[in-house]
């Protein structure tokens, strides 16, 4: 795929914000979470970042490539299929030169990495550090790059005729189901849930931090979008404006909505709910970005931030999933409507976006469930009993994140 001079320098300015993504999403599970674990909510993400790009450029990228690149394919039924890439280890034969391909690889180094920081959320205040970067591994090693194969790399699901520009399935969703697991393994907090099953509220402790976050993750999520709008949908340099303004009308309308509907339930708008509200929008509005109408756009994002309000209080009073952060209601259940909402809205066909909402329940889930159960037999990812109590800063750090000004009540309450 053939790109202009200026496609390339829009498409690198548009990469070069898609870290700000990752801030903000670390900063919103550090202002999730409870005080004495702040500061390991802040290291755990740049940990997980940096396994993610070095796993990614060992053997990710060989796993995933580009369209119209070497790799693998079955024949079945007499037609074939492509189902992995056949790339050198270490981004060896690729040339960093400003091509479409080498420039996909670049923001996939840091999608990967954001796709790996999303269940980091769900496991905040029990999973272990090391653990958290011997999963990543698996995901930015595996898990990820074989999935985006299929979406991105010509795969299979690309042949069906999946669309998902800036990846609401391949980055969103594989990265909230993996929460999911994570979450299920990990098990709920200490003190979440009583004898019967009645949840207690767990608030976090800088609601500020939250909502700084929204702000980052707005600017980092149009470089998501432009970028992959540019190299995974064959978009023009001119339709950046309509990427750019669709993804923030999703995401206005994904808070508006979750504070309507905050204040109808409760009397009041929900900060933290807002927040999710607002990148539910963000996460919906990525798969279609570069096709939608504003108006559709809106509605996709106001329909993102119903479903993500209604998704976290059903995990947590249902189903006693214990998600401090959303992760899994803003990244999966709004990365699956995204898909959907761009056969209903948009020009994608029916069979393939539900064919890729199947792929991701259906074998992504198992698939990264059953590895990552795999690893904690081998290295228990939930921090010892004695060491949640007082907080993963001091038990994994050595030190909290506040050690002068900031004690909170229940750090200090007996279990």
């Amino acid at each position: 795929m053939a790109m202009t001079d200026l496609a390339q320098v829009l498409c690198g300015m548009l990469v070069l914000l898609a870290p700000l993504a990752a801030a903000g999403l670390a900063l919103m599970n550090s202002g999730l979470g409870r005080s004495r674990s702040a500061a390991h909510a802040m290291l755990a993400p740049l940990c997980v970042m940096a396994v993610a790009a070095l796993a990614y450029c060992v053997c990710g990228w060989s796993w995933q490539s580009f369209p119209v690149r070497p790799a693998h394919s079955i024949a079945i039924a007499g037609s074939s299929w492509n189902w992995i890439a056949a790339e050198p280890f270490f981004l060896r034969g690729l040339a960093l030169d400003g091509s479409p391909a080498s420039l996909a690889a670049w923001l996939e180094m840091f999608s990967v990495g954001i796709a790996a920081l999303i269940p980091l959320g769900a496991g905040s205040e029990r999973w272990r550090l090391g653990a958290s970067c011997a999963s990543t591994a698996i995901l930015a090693g595996w898990t990820y790059p074989l999935f985006a194969h299929w979406v991105w790399g010509g795969g299979w699901l690309a042949q069906l005729g999946v669309l998902d520009a800036g990846g609401a399935g391949t980055v969103q969703a594989v990265g909230g189901l993996t929460a999911l697991a994570v979450a299920g393994i990990l098990g709920p907090r200490h003190g979440k849930y009583d004898p019967e099953g009645i949840p207690s509220a767990l608030p976090g402790h800088n609601a500020v931090l939250v909502l700084f976050g929204c702000f980052l993750t707005w600017i980092g999520w149009m470089g998501l979008n432009g970028a992959g709008s540019l190299l995974f949908a064959s978009a023009t340099t001119g339709s950046i404006v309509r990427v750019a303004m669709n993804t923030t009308i999703s995401a206005a309308a994904g808070l508006l909505a979750a504070a309507a509907l905050t204040r109808a339930r409760f009397g009041r708008p929900d900060a933290s709910l807002c927040a999710n509200g607002w990148t539910g929008g963000l996460v919906a509005s990525s798969a279609g970005c570069v096709w939608f109408a504003p108006a559709a756009a809106a509605v996709i994002g106001a329909v993102a931030g119903v479903l993500v309000t209604l998704s976290v209080e059903w995990l947590d009073l249902r189903r006693r999933v214990d998600d401090p952060t959303g992760a899994i209601s803003v990244h999966a259940a709004g990365g699956l409507w995204g898909l959907l909402a761009v056969a209903l809205l948009g020009p994608a066909r029916w069979p393939a976006q539900l064919a890729t909402v199947a792929v991701l329940l259906a074998f992504v889930l198992p698939m990264t469930y059953a590895l990552n159960r795999l690893l904690n037999r081998f290295y228990p990812q939930r921090v010892p009993p004695d060491g949640e109590p007082h907080g993963l800063d001091l038990y994994e750090l050595g030190a909290g994140a506040y050690p002068e000004f900031v004690n909170r009540r229940d750090d200090f309450r007996p279990r």
